[in-house]
């Protein structure tokens, strides 16, 4: 599986550039992914807080991952643009029926897939060795550009879950 987004990155965004990642359950069909990006284009284009524009960009990352950036150093992204933003991911959401605020499901890539396994399976998979720690972990909690590049993808036993496998 090609795991490349490094140059999609923006160049010209500052490595503190805000991130938010939104994870849907199931890989969207080529015709949503094309919607789906044309929205967040119209949205980062139109970003706006406190009436300044917002230097926004957002991404459909592996057909699954939706990620936006601000770009803080010249407006600061307020409450009601981020709310904005909340707002049109649960649009995206109730449009293509998925769910993309479920904080439960973690992505892992095995056998060269995306996979999602619940939080409370975890103990199991890492028992039974369907998730070692070289098995690569999408680290959802990243918050700014500079960790979405070097810890989005990460193997398992270099994130937070490194204590559980510790324990198998």
């Amino acid at each position: 599986m090609n795991l490349t987004y490094l140059p999609l990155l923006p160049g010209d965004f500052a490595d503190e550039a805000r991130v938010w990642i939104y994870q849907s359950p199931r890989l969207f069909s080529i015709g949503e992914a094309l919607s789906i990006e044309e929205r967040l284009n119209t949205f980062t284009s139109q970003w706006q807080s406190h009436g300044q524009p917002v230097k926004g960009k957002g991404f459909l990352f592996f057909g699954q991952f939706i990620v936006l950036l601000a770009d803080e150093s010249a407006t600061t992204v307020s409450g009601c643009s981020t709310d904005s933003s909340v707002a049109l991911i649960k649009k995206l959401e109730q449009e293509f029926s998925t769910s993309l605020f479920d904080r439960t499901q973690l992505a892992f890539v095995v056998k060269d897939k995306i996979e999602l396994l619940p939080l409370a399976q975890i103990d199991y998979a890492l028992e039974k060795g369907f998730i070692t720690g070289d098995t690569l972990y999408f680290n959802n909690t990243v918050t700014n550009k500079a960790a979405l590049a070097s810890q989005w993808i990460v193997p398992v036993s270099k994130s937070w879950l490194a204590k559980k496998l510790a324990r198998h």
